[in-house]
């Protein structure tokens, strides 16, 4: 079993022995600490709660509505929704907070409480930190019975999301409609069953086909949106002669698209396109994590702008955009954070854009895809166990290429030449993620591989921390 606390929020596999699961005792304890928290912030006592289709979703939401309730919480239940649609919901609604139950792209056994603040962004470390901390000290007082909170259900917010999308000034439906789009949808049997094919549809997209459509939460693949797991999608996409593919990760703020050949746009792409778009009819700055393509910041330069690198984690890109004013920002995994909208990733407000930009340039997708510089990205991850000393194993990394440049602001990024690895665990998954691009797959795969052979070798001989 495990159950990950972290800053960013809580995240576990259903089901064990408290502590060592994501177990009901867990989901109160946690709970109550934000409810804590979110009590020092003000008198504000609403708080937005939405989820995704996993299949302990019902379960997980009765525990947190009713923990709420109990704080003395006004909730405001939007039901099967999206990330990004709970995140606007907090804003538009005025609340103190909301909580997404979802575990993003993790597989079917895993659920989780993701936290925002009352600008519906995620907590800092300082707030995510006061509530790891409190949640050890076991001091919540429960409310009595005439200040027990209410319970009100609200489905109307997907709407509400899409009408916002459509009022974009860069979103055109006229444009995309006159291109009549054939569209296959992969939403992984989640909430972008309801979403993607709405919205599509409010675009002026007539001919859309959705694979995985049933919102049962028991996923027909690894839900992370990676090559490997869109064989079936690239092959409908091919099949049906369709313009382009859509996929997106279970609780939609992820996005990627696949070409009208079947081949892979490229999910570090998602954000390059979009960019791209947004830059050529908006001047500005931009903002992606250490941990994505560089093509940003070609694409950037080219319209004038500067390209600003980030820690991981969404917090951290919003933190950065905020300071530098960027007019576009997000993470190499197909996360859009599009400001005007709101600060978080937003796989809705993507497909809009993109659309739209397609629409404009006359291209088809892998056209498109062939305007932009050629970089591989070679995505890897090693799973831990308890006994591995992942500090250590940092340290040898860095005296043994302590002739390359390394960033060590997050994790480890060494730079070879014109190319690039980063090394840094997961704040959601016990592993080590290890990123490296060039201008030649096969040797983005070798540095990749060069690298998790060294880990491997340095796990074995290791101590115990």
């Amino acid at each position: 079993m495990a159950l990950i606390k972290s800053i960013s929020g809580i995240r576990g596999i259903i089901g064990g022995k408290a502590g060592t699961g994501l177990t009901p005792i867990d989901i109160v304890k946690f709970t109550t600490a934000y409810a804590a928290w979110i009590q020092k912030q003000g008198e504000n006592n609403t708080i937005i709660i939405g989820r995704d289709g996993r299949i302990s979703g019902e379960v997980v939401r009765n525990i947190v509505t009713a923990t709420l309730q109990s704080c003395g919480f006004h909730v405001l239940d939007l039901g099967l929704s999206t990330t990004p649609t709970v995140e606007m919901a907090v804003k538009m609604e005025h609340a103190a907070g909301g909580i997404i139950l979802t575990a993003s792209h993790n597989p079917k056994e895993w659920n989780a409480l993701k936290l925002l603040n009352g600008d519906g962004e995620f907590l800092d470390a300082a707030a995510g930190q006061w509530i790891l901390e409190y949640a050890e000290k076991n001091e919540t007082v429960f409310a009595d019975i005439n200040k027990l909170g209410t319970l009100t259900r609200n489905d109307a917010y997907i709407q509400k999301h899409i009408d916002t999308i459509l009022a974009h000034p860069l979103v055109d439906v006229k444009a995309i409609k006159k291109q009549k789009y054939k569209i296959v949808v992969d939403p992984v049997n989640s909430t972008g069953a309801i979403a993607v094919p709405q919205l599509l549809k409010a675009l002026g997209v007539d001919e859309v086909i959705v694979i995985n459509e049933e919102v049962t939460g028991k996923f027909a693949h690894n839900p992370e949106p990676l090559p490997e797991n869109l064989r079936e999608l690239c092959a409908v996409v091919e099949k049906k002669n369709a313009t382009m593919g859509i996929a997106v990760d279970p609780d939609v703020d992820r996005l990627c698209f696949v070409c009208e050949d079947g081949s892979l746009f490229g999910e570090e792409y998602t954000l390059v396109a979009v960019a791209d778009y947004i830059l050529s009819n908006k001047k500005g700055n931009t903002v992606s994590n250490l941990s994505s393509t560089r093509a940003l910041k070609d694409v950037t330069e080219k319209h004038g702008g500067q390209y600003y690198p980030s820690a991981v984690g969404e917090v951290n890109v919003v933190k950065k955009m905020k300071e530098v004013n960027a007019v576009i920002g997000g993470e190499g995994n197909g996360g859009i954070i599009v400001p005007e909208l709101h600060y978080g990733r937003d796989a809705l407000i993507g497909i809009g854009l993109f659309l739209t930009h397609l629409a404009k340039s006359g291209k088809s997708v892998k056209a498109l895809r062939g305007t932009y510089p050629d970089y591989f990205i070679s995505k890897n991850k090693i799973e831990l166990d308890e006994s591995v000393n992942v500090k250590n194993i940092f340290e040898q990394i860095k005296k043994k290429y302590k002739k390359q440049p390394i960033n060590t602001e997050d994790g480890l990024r060494i730079e070879f030449d014109n190319d690039w690895v980063h090394l840094r665990t997961s704040n959601t998954e016990p592993i080590i993620r290890i990123y490296s691009e060039s201008t030649n797959e096969t040797l983005a795969n070798n540095i990749a591989k060069r690298i998790m052979e060294d880990i491997k070798e340095m796990m074995m001989v290791t101590p115990n921390p």
